[in-house]
């Protein structure tokens, strides 16, 4: 029969047939293996010998196999080292450093005017105080530039995707447990150590910078809400606040004095143009949301030239006022310093209308 008809013999490659050769004739002589059986036929010619690749050509492969492995362990997980300083560097960013370094300057600015005014009331003591008052206000900067970003990721992927919320550095969960702990830290240090007035002036800055950024009230959208916001929390609450607490925590009843009048009037200033102007690298974001700033309205050059004449107008004032009042300020430190700044601005604004031009 056809199914028992002894099947074609399988072609062996030379390597394998190699291997049924009869051995010479002494020790180690292996037997020739037995014929094929044809009950077993069909699958032996289904199950073809394939020729066996030389000892040493799978070694290569292995080596590449060994050093990929490598190298995958190498890109492995990051150290926790690592790890711990990205997250270090978001936070930071998160922070907006330069509101930091501004708070930081203003604050420690009018701490030192109340005590050059009071030196027989200095107390070593009370540095610990101030230094939480710092902490508190930081934590309120905290809150205020955090709150901010969370409502505006979109707008930040366009004008600043550096920022760690925008670039995908920090999730927005992280992003509220920050904002969150910023409020609740900094209200708790205001509340134990500078009595219910700085605590209500405390918490108007806060409520203030939330309007500022929160539906539905989000007054960032108006420009006029938005810089006067802005000029009172970074201005006059700052700098009232500040002086309140330090001559409170030395003893004595609030009092205005022409130094820090001026102070908070320029500061207030600085503040409207910084107000007025931190939108001018903006305006393609803003368009692209429909946030209405002076800069997509009025345009770009003619806001910058208003900050800038604003600035100058501050300079100006700064120059005059030493001489208005010569018992309050002394003109030989207030006058070149401030006259240097404005030839500075002026200087500067000529070099970028110039670049503009060309």
């Amino acid at each position: 029969m056809a199914s028992l008809a002894s099947p074609p013999a399988p072609s062996h490659s030379p390597t394998t047939a190699a291997r049924y050769l009869p051995a010479p004739a002494g020790r180690g002589r292996r037997p020739a293996p037995p014929a094929a059986s044809p009950i077993f036929s069909s699958a032996s010619t289904r199950f073809t010998l394939s020729p066996r690749a030389p000892c040493g050509a799978a070694r290569p492969r292995r080596r590449d196999t060994v050093r990929a492995c490598s190298q995958a362990g190498a890109a492995g997980p990051a150290p926790l080292s690592k790890t711990l300083s990205d997250l270090k560097d978001s936070c930071w960013r998160f922070l907006r450093p330069h509101t930091i370094r501004g708070t930081a300057l203003g604050s420690t600015a009018l701490v030192a005017r109340a005590l050059l005014e009071n030196p027989q009331l200095i107390d070593w003591r009370l540095v610990f105080k101030a230094f939480y008052g710092l902490v508190a206000l930081i934590c309120g900067n905290g809150y205020i530039v955090g709150i901010n970003q969370i409502y505006d990721i979109g707008i930040d992927k366009v004008n600043k995707p550096y920022l760690p919320i925008a670039a995908g550095d920090l999730s927005v969960q992280s992003a509220w447990l920050l904002v969150v702990a910023f409020a609740v830290v900094g209200f708790s240090i205001v509340v134990s150590n500078f009595g219910p007035f700085i605590t209500s002036l405390y918490c108007l800055g806060l409520f203030l910078g939330t309007i500022y950024s929160v539906p539905p009230f989000r007054l960032k959208r108006y420009p006029v809400a938005a810089f006067l916001i802005i000029a009172t929390v970074r201005g006059f609450l700052l700098n009232f606040g500040v002086y309140y607490a330090t001559r409170a925590a030395l003893g004595l009843t609030f009092q205005w004095s022409s130094p820090v009048a001026f102070i908070t009037c320029f500061v207030t200033v600085f503040a409207l143009v910084i107000a007025i102007t931190k939108d001018l690298p903006d305006v393609e974001g803003d368009r692209k949301f429909q946030i209405s700033t002076l800069a997509t309205k009025l345009g770009v050059r003619n806001i910058a030239f208003l900050g800038s004449g604003l600035l100058l107008a501050n300079y100006v004032a700064a120059i005059v006022v030493p001489f208005l009042i010569p018992q309050a300020f002394r003109s030989f430190v207030m006058v070149p310093f401030h006259a240097a700044l404005a030839v500075a601005l002026i200087f500067s604004d000529m070099g970028s209308g110039a670049s503009k031009v060309q």
